[in-house]
């Protein structure tokens, strides 16, 4: 696994950014969890505002199982989990985002190109996966690093940088040429969850735009971004998801995505603890970099072992191919994997 900290530290460091300065889950009380028909008959009446923002809970339950992919071990699907509020975007799409920053060609595919040169990158990619899987749309999304670990401390000792918001707008404005979903990504250092989403709020607010955290460089000891793969809590993610509830039902918004990043045991401290909740869906992204045995055995050992909700997949572009057969694991290859990814990143 030490490779993959080698591989995305070189990402992290050699950037421009740095010069700027089944169970067992805890879901809600409120919650309606996937039954059968005879233990729905017996639950309350839904009240009219429910009603009206209803997802039907069987057409649910069969995606949910097809994205299972055939599992028999009843980790997948996750049975315990609520049923999203209208205008989820998962599992009835499959998001497939480009990663990066605007101040840096070293972190992904999001600012190592110019706009329309990665626009139509992006779309040969959606167009992929449209003919990968005819039964799920895959819809593009553009995923940008808004927090940024850094190698030396800053003037609040945090080893971290906030992007400016102006850099966020230009994220938004590359997107609206595609329509395409928006994720606010943070690397918080030694910083917190708590202390950098809300100052988000401004762009969470948006029907289109989702949420990413990434527990690598989460610092929860001396050590600075870089030296030691750090970790995320149950309590950190249930903070993160809890703040996005509380924005989508105080502004009436479809579900928000969070992702959260993983590609070693100890990023995810636990996960039986995480809570479900119908404002929020939660994908765990494989982010582990290598050859194609290599992330499989990561997605497997890691993703599909510890079931939270939704799964993602990440390909890099160039770290993938470094090592033999020095190639990139193919749309089937990634498909065949249990479950389905139903997020995908390039970076």
């Amino acid at each position: 696994m030490r490779l993959y900290l080698l591989g995305l530290g070189l990402l992290l460091f050699v950037t421009a950014c740095q010069s700027t300065g089944k169970g067992g889950y805890v879901t809600e009380a409120e919650a309606h969890p996937i039954t059968d028909t005879a233990a729905e008959a017996t639950e309350p009446l839904p009240t009219a505002q429910e009603a009206a923002t209803a997802i039907d809970s069987a057409d649910y339950r069969a995606k949910l199982l097809a994205l299972a992919n055939g599992d028999t071990t009843g980790r997948w699907p996750v049975a315990d989990q609520p049923v999203p509020l209208a205008g989820a975007v998962l599992p009835d799409h499959r998001i497939v985002a480009y990663y990066g920053n605007l101040y840096s060609t070293k972190m992904g595919i999001l600012g190592e190109l110019p706009p329309e040169q990665m626009l139509s990158r992006l779309d040969a990619e959606v167009a992929a996966w449209n003919a990968a899987d005819t039964s799920t749309k895959a819809i593009p999304a553009l995923h940008y690093i808004a927090v940024t670990a850094q190698g030396s401390a800053g003037s609040d000792g945090k080893y971290r940088a906030r992007m400016p918001f102006s850099q966020i707008d230009s994220v938004l404005r590359i997107a609206e040429k595609r329509d395409a979903l928006v994720f606010l990504d943070i690397q918080v250092g030694f910083s917190t969850v708590a202390d950098e989403l809300p100052r988000l709020d401004t762009f969470l607010r948006m029907p289109h735009v989702h949420f990413g955290i990434d527990p690598e460089f989460s610092m929860k000891d001396h050590l600075p971004p870089g030296k030691r793969i750090g970790h995320f809590t149950a309590d950190d993610i249930n903070k993160a998801s809890a703040h996005l509830a509380e924005l989508v039902r105080a502004h009436n918004l479809p579900p928000k995505v969070l992702v959260v990043h993983r590609f070693t045991q100890g990023m995810i401290k636990d996960y039986k603890q995480i809570k479900l909740r119908p404002e929020v869906q939660l994908v765990i992204d494989m982010d582990g970099w290598g050859a194609p045995a290599l992330k499989t055995d990561t997605y497997r050992s890691y993703v599909y072992l510890e079931p939270i909700q939704f799964t993602g997949f990440k390909f890099f572009y160039k770290n993938d191919v470094m090592r033999p057969p020095h190639r990139m694991m193919t749309l089937e290859e990634v498909l065949a994997l249990t479950p389905k990814p139903i997020y995908i990143q390039y970076q």
